[in-house]
């Protein structure tokens, strides 16, 4: 067959999957709910009344949140560092890389079930999910520019004049509205369909395997208490014993100054390890079986170290029967309906 045969059937190819890729986005707008709590999730956190999530403004935040003109040099998006099938982190990277490969400090935490936090980053210091795009943006090693300037930027484009309309019923684009409608998107970033939901819904068909059960059980022993069902984090800030790391990340701290703040970062969800290795604020485990052992046999006693952590030897007893187990158990959480939600997807 000749080059140029090969060429077209190539573009007729990729033609094709961008059409189905779409046709997949239009079918679930055409199903559009709106925001929906899952019924074994508690009550969001996040002030809905305040900020509704309407159709027009949910994608108009998702635009926004694939849009590179955000970024200094317009390379960048917020999907740049937040990859939907790596459940939202930049999978691979043990740190953030950014605008002209710039390495960050920390690994990219995940955009998932954000309604229902309290507090946003490693280290704390945003408490509205509406203000928390601010410091991406202006980020020396993530976006690299200021919000005054994106503004400008976006009300150049006739798109997001109309979009903006759609959604707040006038052209006028303000950086309060930017950024509810980012919010809009980012709440409706919901992992609610892991198998383990399934279970806990009694969905007919769906059971744990015997090491999945051993695991659960074993998990709400020795995990829970930091790792709360069903969001699996108490989205409080804790000293796990990682130790002092060569830049003396100091967690929380940095946001409050307050000693007893010193090396406590926020405890992530357990939802999707599957998809957002490597695992810590800082990327330190490139796997479960790593993280485990840290907590069985590798706990610095640092400031503020977490009382949990303390007994009669630092850590908590995880020998390896009872880490395979659990890790059995936590594969349960990946919900690839999450991952795959064309109605996430950029367009």
């Amino acid at each position: 067959m000749k080059r140029k045969h090969w060429t077209v059937i190539i573009f007729f190819g990729l033609f094709i999957v961008a059409c189905q890729k779409d046709d997949a986005i239009t079918t679930e707008i055409e199903k559009w709910l709106g925001f929906v709590k899952p019924a074994h999730f508690p009550e969001p956190e996040y002030n809905l009344q305040n900020n509704p999530v309407t159709k027009e403004g949910f994608e108009l935040g998702r635009a926004l949140f694939y849009e590179p003109r955000l970024s200094r040099n317009n390379t960048i998006t917020c999907g740049s560092c937040h990859i939907q099938s790596s459940a939202f982190t930049q999978h691979g990277h043990d740190v953030s890389h950014g605008i002209d490969d710039r390495l960050g400090t920390r690994n990219s935490p995940p955009i998932m079930n954000l309604a229902w936090n309290k507090a946003f980053m490693w280290g704390g210091g945003v408490y509205d999910l509406d203000l928390q795009p601010i410091i991406p943006i202006t980020a020396h090693e993530e976006m690299d520019d200021n919000v005054a300037n994106v503004m400008n930027k976006i009300r150049s484009l006739p798109k997001y004049q109309a979009m903006f309309k759609a959604a707040f019923g006038s052209e006028e684009v303000t950086t309060a509205r930017f950024m509810k409608a980012l919010s809009q998107f980012m709440i409706m970033c919901i992992s609610s369909n892991a198998k383990y939901d399934k279970i806990i819904r009694k969905e007919p068909g769906f059971s744990f395997t015997e090491e999945e059960e051993q695991g659960y059980q074993l998990f709400l022993q020795k995990c829970a208490s930091c790792h709360t069902e069903p969001l699996f984090t108490d989205n409080n800030f804790r000293n796990n014993g990682l130790g002092i790391s060569p830049i003396n990340d100091q967690g929380l701290y940095n946001a409050t100054l307050q000693e007893t703040d010193k090396y406590k970062f926020k405890v992530p969800s357990l939802r999707n390890l599957r998809y957002t290795a490597p695992y810590m604020h800082d990327g330190r485990f490139l796997n479960l079986n790593a993280v485990l052992r840290h907590y069985h046999e590798e706990v610095v006693e640092t400031p503020n170290l977490d009382p949990l952590l303390k007994g009669i030897k630092l850590g908590i007893e995880l020998p390896e029967s009872d880490r395979s187990k659990i890790i059995a158990f936590l594969n349960t959480l990946n919900d690839e309906h999450f991952i795959n939600n064309p109605l996430l997807a950029e367009q």
